[in-house]
């Protein structure tokens, strides 16, 4: 049997993650929804072009997840704006898609 506590120990574990090629292109979103339940936050990725959209990608986690998620993006935009420049703020798009964003 596989010694499971080598994290528990202080000890590093690898694990080789394998990616298709079709997951490896990525694809664009210039969206995101969110939505959660107790058990679950859901994400969906969407490309909104008017007068159409298409949710693209749906990533569902645990809560805790996905606070260590957020915690993860804070940090990356820290250092993205310590290497290249802040990001400046920007505005909510104008008029509606046709759903709540809020």
């Amino acid at each position: 049997m596989a010694d499971n506590n080598n994290v528990a120990n202080g000890q590093e574990q690898q694990v080789q993650v394998k990616v298709t090629d079709e997951v490896l292109k990525g694809v664009y979103a210039n969206m995101v929804q969110i939505g959660h339940t107790q058990e679950e936050f859901v994400l969906d990725f969407m490309n909104i072009f008017p007068p159409q959209g298409l949710i693209n990608s749906r990533v569902i986690v645990t809560p805790a997840h996905m606070k260590r998620i957020a915690a993860a993006i804070l940090e990356n935009i820290k250092r993205y704006e310590e290497q290249f420049s802040k990001i400046p703020d920007s505005t909510d798009p104008a008029g509606t898609i046709g759903f709540r964003t809020q």
